[in-house]
Parts: C-alpha cells; sequence; structure tokens
C-alpha cells in the first residue's frame, strides 16, 4: 500500500509538471519543483524571466491556480516564481531558446544558432557544454542530425549521470520534428579526476634574508665592475702616452733621414761640377 502512494505521489507529481510546462510554453521558462507544506501545495515555476510567466498583474498565475485546482484537485496552490541567477547554464532553458528561435525564424540557420549558443553557455562558465540537433526537419542532405560540443564534458560514470545537466525539447515545423538535447557541466562541479597544487606558505624573515644577499652580491659585483673600468682606464692612458712617444721618435728619425738625403745631394752635385 505504502508502494502504491508514493508511486501515485510521484505520477501526480510528474503530471502537474508537465500540465505546466505545457501552459507555460515559453522560451523563458525552466522548470518546476513541487513542496508539500501545512497550508497546501507550494509549487515554484523557475524562469529567466519572470514578467512573461506572471502576467499583466499576475493573470497568468490567477489562472494558472484555477486550473490546478480545477484538473488536480489542489485545494491551496501556491504559485511562486524565481528567477534563474544564468539561463545560459540551465539546460532546459537553453533547449527551449533553441526550439523557439526554430519555431520563429525556421531552421535554415540552425548551425549559427548552435555554434552562438554553445559560445554563450561557454562564456557563462561552464566546463563544457554539447549541443545535438536531430530531425527530419533539418535541411541537411548529408546528415540528419548535427553535434556542436566544447569544452570537457563527461559522458559516462557517476559525475555524467548525476552532475550533468541535460534536457531535450522538440520544435513542431512543417518540414518534420526537429528535437534539441542540452548537456552542460558547471563550473560548480567538482571533478574526481581534478588534482590541484598546494602553494606553501612563503616566510616574510626568509625572504627578507634572501633580498639582502641578492643586494650584497650587486653591490661586490658593481665595485669589481668599477675597479676592472679603473684599470681599462689607466692601461688606455698608458698606452696613449707610448704611442705619442713612438710618434716623436718616428718624427726624429724622419727629420735625420732628409738631413742624411741633402748631405748626398749636395756631395754629389760638387763631384759633378769638380769633373766638369
Amino acid at each position: 500500500m505504502i508502494e502504491r502512494q508514493i508511486l501515485s505521489e510521484k505520477m501526480r507529481k510528474q503530471q502537474i509538471e508537465e500540465f505546466i510546462f505545457q501552459y507555460l510554453n515559453r522560451a523563458s521558462y525552466s522548470h518546476t519543483e513541487i513542496q508539500k507544506t501545512p497550508l497546501g501545495e507550494k509549487i515554484i515555476i523557475y524562469t529567466s524571466r519572470p514578467g512573461l510567466v506572471v502576467g499583466r498583474k499576475g493573470s497568468n498565475i490567477q489562472d494558472l491556480t484555477k486550473l490546478l485546482k480545477k484538473n488536480f484537485n489542489l485545494e491551496n496552490p501556491q504559485i511562486e516564481v524565481a528567477e534563474i541567477d544564468n539561463p545560459s547554464l540551465n539546460a532546459l532553458s537553453v533547449a527551449k531558446r533553441i526550439v523557439s528561435s526554430f519555431e520563429k525564424f525556421g531552421p535554415k540557420r540552425f548551425k549559427s544558432i548552435g555554434y552562438k549558443v554553445l559560445e554563450d553557455i561557454i562564456n557563462a562558465g561552464a566546463l563544457g557544454a554539447e549541443i545535438v540537433i536531430s530531425g527530419r526537419g533539418l535541411p541537411s542532405v548529408r546528415a540528419k542530425s548535427w553535434r556542436f560540443k566544447a569544452g570537457y564534458l563527461k559522458k559516462s560514470g557517476d559525475v555524467s549521470m548525476n552532475k550533468v545537466n541535460k534536457a531535450y525539447a522538440v520544435a513542431l515545423l512543417r518540414s518534420g520534428a526537429i528535437g534539441v538535447k542540452i548537456s552542460i557541466l558547471k563550473p560548480d562541479v567538482q571533478l574526481p579526476d581534478k588534482v590541484t597544487l598546494k602553494e606553501q606558505p612563503i616566510e616574510v624573515e626568509a625572504v627578507k634574508e634572501g633580498i639582502k644577499d641578492i643586494e650584497k652580491e650587486i653591490k661586490e659585483n658593481v665595485k669589481k665592475f668599477e675597479k676592472e673600468l679603473k684599470k681599462e682606464t689607466i692601461e688606455e692612458k698608458e698606452i696613449e702616452t707610448e704611442l705619442k712617444k713612438v710618434e716623436k721618435e718616428l718624427e726624429n728619425v724622419e727629420k735625420k733621414v732628409k738631413k742624411e738625403v741633402k748631405k748626398k745631394e749636395h756631395k754629389t752635385e760638387k763631384k759633378a761640377e769638380d769633373k766638369k
């Protein structure tokens, strides 16, 4: 008996969720959450645009409460509307957005829509994402299913089963039905194979001592360099003085050679005159 009661409650919740999903069939709608309270059933509707779900002066919520009382015999359904913090990380809202774009503009530009939505998901901070668009309504000759993926996404194991946000939506078009399957790995998921290196705390005193040692070494190197420069300058001066001496000696030698040349010329001229 208890098992039947549990199953009937689960079935009833599923039927209520499907009814709300069909009634609020909007691109901004994401999912519902049903909670039991002493006053009655509390139904939380998650959406990226609460204003569209609530309607003018709460008309949509009032109509929905009446329909829930009538169809599911709920005594006092309390409907609340909650806003999604980041719609690009919610798989169902992303799938609904793609389906609504197909219904409005058609499936001709399905590739650009897929890549654009995938880029929005990754820019929102997701670790990985995958979009699968398939069906007869696609204007493709070669393949009837297209896969758009980016980042890191688990396909098997506990992470894939319980931590990957998955959703599915269908667009009914004149050309045929198109199914959209979304898988998103959110940034707050802790992967079991992720390795993080712990940073050791740096001691301030040891760092200061190291800086002082480096400063001493730099000062010593500067002094050595200055000494070497002084030696080089002294050597250069000595070389310059020696060069000047050599130049003077060369000048003296040249003068002597010129004098001897002149003497020899005079002698040769005198000999020539004596012979005449």
